[in-house]
């Protein structure tokens, strides 16, 4: 049976308690998780003291495999551990040389490999001994139906509260890039005012740019309650404002909230619960949206849908398309979806 792969809650507090393992392989297309786990290790394994001697910090460009190894190999001075960072192992070649130092590692040392942007293959030999031996993580991407739900607990652990119209928009402006996420989040909290524990779409509107009227999020409601002059409004926004609402997110929005949809037309029950279990959704009130589109749209008209964004992201790449620009193609796209 494979070994069941810790989470990132997990390993910190592992860390937490002392719980050192040889090797931390740290790997995946989400750089986030990987830097705060090396992070961590640098600052609270080893007293800034013991640093001076034991703390190493290498880049995969600049070392081989056999230098990554005879730097592992090596005796802490004056402290119980050393820890040797690895960064970009990704360009490292012959990485998979390093199982033969698994066989046997040092229990003193703690080596930190972060491979970002891909992942081992579970396969190999090397994978099989850092499994053994330590931890082999995966920091996998967020799906975009996550990010809200990211978002309220980063926020809930620092005591700030947020609405979940607040948490959407910045979900659809930010995308799943986890540190400029967190990073536009920090921004909102130093922000608030004295006394203020709660963000709010007015605050998102002034410190980060998103309109609280004119967005993606109210774009995709307006949708659903086939509003048709409120939806024209907010495309028209749109094309004034280009820099700060580029039609391939909202096209990819779109394409995710109506893919989403056909496929909860084939839950089992359909209620808040069912739709949450069909389509992998974190809450229950993610649901709502899905319930109410399915009483406006038919299961072919979805399909029909489903077409026109696809042609229409063809069209804004230059596919077919030679005279419309990108507000002339949201608008015939929003025609289209309501009529």
């Amino acid at each position: 049976m494979a070994k069941q792969e810790l989470t990132y809650e997990e390993i910190i507090k592992d860390l937490k308690t002392k719980q050192y393992k040889p090797i931390y392989y740290l790997m995946g297309d989400e750089p986030y998780y990987i830097d705060l786990i090396a992070e961590y290790i640098t600052q609270n394994v080893l007293s800034e003291a013991e640093k001076e001697f034991n703390l190493s910090v290498v880049y995969g460009a600049d070392v081989d495999v056999s230098t990554v190894i005879n730097a592992a190999k090596r005796y802490p001075m004056m402290s119980e551990h050393q820890v040797v960072i690895v960064k970009e192992a990704q360009n490292i070649k012959n990485i998979d040389q390093l199982s033969y130092y698994l066989q046997k590692p040092l229990n003193s040392t703690l080596l930190v490999i972060c491979h970002k942007h891909g992942t081992l293959d579970r396969r190999k030999k090397l994978a099989v001994e850092i499994e053994k031996k330590g931890i082999l993580f995966e920091s996998k991407k967020l799906k975009d139906a996550s990010l809200p739900v990211f978002i309220t607990s980063y926020l809930k652990r620092k005591g700030i509260d947020i609405e979940q119209k607040s948490s959407a928009m910045i979900a659809d402006f930010v995308g799943s890039d986890l540190s400029r996420l967190t990073g536009e989040l920090e921004k909102l909290i130093i922000t608030l005012p004295p006394g203020q524990k709660r963000i709010t779409p007015d605050q998102i509107e002034k410190n980060i740019g998103i309109s609280k009227d004119y967005n993606n999020f109210e774009l995709k409601n307006a949708l659903i309650e086939k509003d048709i002059f409120k939806a024209n409004q907010i495309i028209k926004y749109f094309a004034q404002n280009p820099k700060t609402n580029s039609i391939q997110v909202t096209i990819s929005l779109l394409f995710n909230f109506y893919a989403n949809l056909m496929l909860a037309y084939y839950a089992p029950e359909k209620s808040e619960q069912g739709i949450a279990y069909q389509l992998g959704l974190k809450t229950t009130w993610q649901s709502k949206d899905y319930l109410n589109a399915m009483r406006r749209y038919s299961g072919v008209k979805v399909m029909q849908i489903i077409g026109e964004i696809r042609n229409c992201d063809a069209r804004s790449k230059g596919i077919g398309n030679s005279t419309m620009n990108d507000g002339e193609l949201l608008r015939e796209l929003v025609y289209n979806i309501l009529h």
